[in-house]
C-alpha cells in the first residue's frame, strides 16, 4: 500500500486498489465516525416510541422489529447528516487528492488556483456546487421515500 502516488488503473488492478485505500480511509473516517454518533442516537430515541414497544409486545423478534420498523425512522436525521456532509466532503477531497497524489478534481482545482487559471476554478466550482445540489435534491426525494408521510406538491 503506497503511502503517495497514484498507480493508473490500466497498468496494474491491484496496485491501483491499493493505492486508493488510505485516501479512503482518510475520507470516510471523519464522516463515518460522525455518521455513527447519529444513527445511534437516533436508533435509541425511536427505540422508545410506542409503535417499537408494540411490535415488541407482539412477539416480534428484537431483529425484525430494529430492520422492519426502527431503522426506516432513525434514517431520517442520518439522511440530513449526509446530505450536509457531502459538502465537507468534496472540499475534504482537494487536500486529500493534494496529500496523496491522487488526480481529480481537487488537485486540478489546486494547480489551477496556483496558476491563477480562473476559468479553470470557477469551471471546478460550478460543478462541484451542481454536484452539491444534486446531492441534496436526493435527501429530498429519499425523505419522501423513507417516511410516506411527507410528500411534496
Amino acid at each position: 500500500m503506497p503511502p503517495s502516488g497514484f498507480v493508473p488503473l490500466l497498468q496494474s488492478p491491484e496496485e491501483w486498489a491499493r493505492s486508493l485505500i488510505l485516501p479512503a480511509v482518510t475520507l470516510g473516517a471523519g464522516i463515518g465516525s460522525g455518521l455513527a454518533r447519529v444513527v445511534q442516537a437516533s436508533l435509541e430515541d425511536v427505540l422508545h416510541q410506542d409503535y417499537v414497544r408494540t411490535a415488541r409486545a407482539k412477539g416480534l423478534p428484537a431483529r425484525g422489529v430494529v430492520w422492519h420498523h426502527a431503522l426506516r425512522n432513525a434514517l431520517i436525521p442520518v439522511v440530513t447528516v449526509l446530505g450536509i456532509q457531502a459538502g465537507f466532503f468534496i472540499g475534504g477531497a482537494v487536500i486529500t487528492e493534494a496529500v496523496f497524489a491522487l488526480p481529480g478534481m481537487g488537485s486540478a482545482l489546486w494547480r489551477a488556483i496556483l496558476t491563477r487559471d480562473y476559468l479553470v476554478v470557477q469551471s471546478i466550482v460550478l460543478v462541484s456546487i451542481a454536484g452539491f445540489v444534486i446531492i441534496n435534491l436526493c435527501t429530498d426525494v429519499l425523505y419522501g421515500w423513507l417516511d410516506p408521510r411527507i410528500r411534496y406538491r
